[in-house]
């Protein structure tokens, strides 16, 4: 259940919104907070009225320290624990949200935003260009993974929190809670990667060219501008993530799930029709997704993990990001996934490790894949559980009763 939160006036003026329905502006069900002042972007533009969509759960204690921000991966969205309001799906993480659950709201503020470039109520491609009063489309500025981290500390900050206990992602949302770590390392007490790495490789930018070059390739790409054209670029996108859906699980699991067997069919058809459950199964993952998620938001942020490179912004040296850090880090990765294989993980650990930095490292074994981290694995939920639980043990974290006025 989603929370209120008092709010007070934002340090730099922005303004947070959620009216009695929790509607949003673009009707997205929700919170949102909007900055008045411009956003700086890697890329050199200043952003002026940049929106960031989030959701909150839990309440927010009155020694305001026991909050987590929880970082969403590719093609999720800040709807971490409520249905989804175009799906009416689970939220990505509802297995792991709620009273008594790892993550319990009745003991942690938990916080969640669409990524700057997103679309589901954040500022991105889809949303309106003040300037010309229709949709940025691919006159929207370029972004980096420390541009959305940028946005989600202004968030942070309107919200009233110094410090937030911990910072949580899988994939994409490992590499905000890095930049976090190296950018904001005062403000960040806790910090668990998973599944993620300090910068993308080539074989996952690659993969990402590929779904990229489906969605301009699709005639109702229109050269980015489809919403004026009132067409949108469904098969590119659909193509898109079937192949990146490849990704994310492991070749034992699909031989698991499908084998070789047949859709609906005792024998082969000799035709372009989806003779295997494999085939079917992706075709229902893309073309569902497209549903949901908007093509341009899928080029930028796609584009802004293949910048991805936190060593480089540190003289090409990873241990240089967290010297003299004093955050706890938890770093966990996957036997079976080979989209961000344990050695990305081990990266990181030698660079903590280099510069004394308190750090925790775990290889489950599993044969799920990179998607791992938001399916069923007791052996990684007990290690986020007493990861959590060691640091607010240090942290001298009391769950108070008496919530913030």
């Amino acid at each position: 259940m989603v929370q209120p939160l008092t709010q007070s006036q934002p340090p730099d003026g922005s303004s947070l919104s959620a009216d009695a329905s929790g509607d949003i502006p673009d009707a997205h069900p929700g919170k949102s907070l909007t900055l008045q002042t411009a956003l700086p972007l890697d890329c050199g533009i200043a952003m002026e009225a940049v929106t960031i969509a989030y959701q909150t759960y839990g309440c927010l204690n009155a020694e305001k320290n026991n909050a987590i921000l929880l970082c969403h991966a590719l093609t999720g969205d800040h709807f971490a624990a409520d249905p989804h309001p175009v799906t009416g799906k689970p939220g990505w993480w509802s297995n792991l949200i709620g009273p008594g659950k790892l993550l319990d709201t009745e003991k942690y503020f938990l916080i969640c935003s669409n990524v700057l470039g997103g679309c589901m109520g954040s500022t991105g491609p889809s949303e309106i260009n003040p300037e010309t009063g229709k949709s940025y489309g691919t006159d929207f500025p370029g972004i980096t993974i420390a541009d959305m981290v940028r946005a989600q500390a202004r968030l942070i900050d309107a919200l009233g929190i110094d410090q937030l206990f911990a910072v949580i992602g899988g994939s994409m949302g490992g590499m905000q809670v890095l930049q976090w770590a190296a950018s904001y390392p005062e403000r960040v007490f806790a910090a668990a990667a998973i599944a993620s790495a300090a910068r993308h490789s080539s074989q996952n930018i690659a993969f990402h060219e590929v779904g990229r070059q489906a969605i301009m390739a699709d005639p109702d790409w229109c050269d980015g501008n489809y919403a004026l054209e009132g067409k949108r670029p469904v098969r590119g996108l659909a193509v898109a993530r079937m192949t990146a859906h490849i990704t994310y699980l492991s070749e034992a699991a699909l031989h698991r799930k499908f084998g070789r067997r047949l859709q609906d069919r005792h024998d082969v058809t000799f035709g372009f029709d989806a003779d295997f459950q494999v085939e079917s199964y992706l075709r229902h993952q893309g073309f569902s997704f497209t549903d949901r998620f908007d093509a341009n938001s899928y080029l930028y942020i796609t584009r802004a993990m293949d910048y991805f490179d936190l060593a480089k912004d540190y003289g090409g040296v990873l241990a240089n990001a967290f010297y003299g850090t004093k955050t706890r880090f938890l770093l966990a990765s996957f036997t079976s996934d080979w989209l961000f294989p344990t050695s990305e993980s081990r990266a990181i650990v030698h660079a903590l490790n280099s510069v004394a930095a308190p750090v925790t490292f775990v290889e489950i074994e599993t044969d799920k894949g990179h998607d791992s981290f938001l399916l069923d694995e007791p052996e990684f939920h007990e290690t986020l559980e007493g990861f959590l639980a060691g640091s607010a043990y240090l942290k001298g974290l009391e769950i108070s009763p008496k919530m913030a006025d």
